[in-house]
């Protein structure tokens, strides 16, 4: 039902466009549902912008909601289990205290060798039970353990799906502003650090002309190309928002940051994209870049306004360049 409803609405069919338009004909009355009916009673298309925004308001943060929901509650029963096993151990723990008590004090008194054999049979079997409560309390010690670890991987695979952009498998922003803010405040005094931010040229227009599936298309191959220019382990690459991207440089200099980027930008404008439906020649499509090193002391809010500021440079320059952000003096064009 969800395909069928799909191809009647023409939503080209992402992970993400699935799982929204599951809930639509699963529940009409749930959030996602009432979203995407008013979207299309409006005559507006479902684009995968509109897609993502009803996703961040409604799916992510209900799902990791529900997978921290469902592990707390995994949680809970475990420690349970743990603090009944302990408590469990302290008695038999106490009461053998008491016994071995008791017969100190015997001994004292009794010299009888039966009595004495009886009360060495006694603490022996006494002994016996203390340490089967022992293991039993290892082996439910390991076994909670063994559900902690589960447990946490599952939170962690929720919390990377819920930071992940559905239609490129990049980050997303909140991703990206988690690991700016990471990155800004771990940098040690002296130490470089670059941000970019890419932008598709003239991206609305191709969009009009030749569509929405046809522009996820070019989003996606954008993305492939900044993934790649992201590979080395430190740096990290986000979908921004819409057409944006953003690329952080941990430990690199604007020189290094300026190199890969104008690498990506050359690649991309080289190529002739086709359209994947009918093969018809799209033409070339091109990116502006803005490049801001951090400044000493400077805020994560700071270095993306510099950075922006930087990408518009490129843009009034006439667009398919990078500039680079200079304190105090007007971006320049690389």
């Amino acid at each position: 039902m969800a395909i069928d409803a799909m191809e009647q609405n023409r939503v080209w069919p992402t992970a993400l466009n699935f799982e929204l338009w599951m809930h639509y004909v699963a529940s009409k009355d749930s959030d996602v549902a009432t979203e995407i009916g008013a979207l299309l009673k409006s005559g507006e298309p479902f684009t995968e912008q509109a897609g993502e925004e009803i996703a961040e308001k409604h799916l992510p943060s209900a799902k990791l909601s529900g997978e921290i929901l469902n592990a707390g509650k995994n949680l809970t029963e475990e420690l349970e289990n743990v603090s009944r096993a302990l408590e469990s151990a302290r008695e038999s723990s106490e009461a053998y205290g008491q016994q071995l008590a008791s017969a100190s004090k015997s001994l004292e008194h009794d010299e009888d060798a039966e009595a004495v054999r009886a009360m060495v049979d006694n603490l022996t079997a006494a002994t016996a039970r203390v340490r089967d409560e022992n293991k039993s309390l290892e082996s439910q010690l390991a076994e909670t353990n063994d559900e902690l670890g589960r447990l946490k991987e599952h939170l962690e695979m929720a919390r990377r799906e819920a930071m992940t952009d559905g239609l490129t498998l990049l980050a997303n922003r909140k991703a990206f502003d988690e690991t700016l803010d990471a990155a800004v405040n771990g940098a040690t005094p002296g130490e470089s650090l670059c941000l970019a931010i890419v932008d598709i040229d003239h991206f609305k227009t191709f969009n009009d002309t030749w569509g929405h599936q046809t522009g996820d298309q070019v989003i996606r191959y954008v993305a492939a190309v900044m993934a790649r220019i992201a590979q080395p382990a430190a740096r990290f690459a986000a979908r921004y928002g819409g057409e944006e991207f953003a690329v952080i440089f941990p430990g690199e200099g604007r020189d290094a940051a300026l190199g890969a980027l104008e690498s990506a930008r050359e690649e991309i404008s080289s190529r002739t994209l086709k359209r994947r439906s009918t093969n018809e020649d799209l033409g070339a499509i091109t990116i502006s870049i803005g490049i801001a090193e951090r400044l000493p002391g400077e805020t994560s809010p700071a270095l993306i306004e510099r950075a922006d500021g930087a990408l518009y440079a490129s843009k009034r320059g006439g667009r398919n360049r990078t500039s680079i952000a200079e304190p105090g003096a007007a971006s320049r064009a690389a």
